[in-house]
């Protein structure tokens, strides 16, 4: 759904002015996709992004906070069915951001049905105990803070979220596994892709 409106986005978005009420949509699965970008935003924003990611790659323990960050990653690039997939997986371990990522993600393919019984999720998740989380010790961002302030810019205009070629491509190389019956290939977190999409692309 590319270009659902405005023009580009040329100047950086404060986040008083990305947080405001936004304008409605003309129907409900496009009011329900900004929604979900604006969301994915935020997630790929937060300043334990980074870290959550590492722990997802490299601890033995299920760790639904670097499934969430994934789950973001995937769908600005494209990967539609890796992005529901990881998310499913994060709201299994206890995330109640990922299970209203995929409530918003059904609403915005017409599947209703679904996107009830999963925001019916996102509340209990919300309002039951939380799990326990690993204690992150850094806080590097997790994508440069040039890109980040794009995908705010470009969501706030109600144009689709995406990320620039360079880093695209390096989720586009991640490690595929085909076994999966419902959802086909599905990408795999790897030990480098902290610091892959940390990379100066100038070097």
């Amino acid at each position: 759904m590319s270009g659902r409106r405005g023009g580009p986005a040329d100047a950086p978005v404060s986040w008083d002015r990305l947080l405001t009420a936004p304008r409605p949509f003309p129907s409900e699965h496009l009011q329900a996709t900004h929604e979900l970008d604006l969301a994915t935003s935020l997630v790929l924003a937060m300043p334990t992004a980074a870290a959550s990611l590492e722990l997802l790659a490299n601890d033995r323990w299920i760790h639904p906070g670097g499934a969430l960050v994934l789950g973001a990653l995937l769908h600005v690039a494209g990967h539609r069915e890796g992005a529901q997939f990881w998310w499913q997986f994060a709201a299994g371990g206890g995330s109640y951001t990922a299970a209203s990522c995929l409530s918003l993600l059904h609403r915005s393919l017409g599947e209703f049905l679904d996107a009830e019984v999963w925001r019916r999720q996102a509340e209990a998740l919300a309002t039951g105990p939380r799990p326990v989380q690993r204690v992150l010790g850094s806080r590097d961002a997790l994508l440069p803070a040039g890109v980040l302030a794009e995908i705010l810019a470009l969501c706030h205009e109600g144009l689709d979220v995406k990320l620039p070629p360079r880093l695209a491509a390096v989720i586009h190389q991640l490690p595929v596994d085909c076994d999966d019956p419902e959802y086909g290939e599905l990408p795999q977190v790897s030990s480098t892709l902290v610091r892959d999409l940390a990379r100066d692309p100038a070097r």
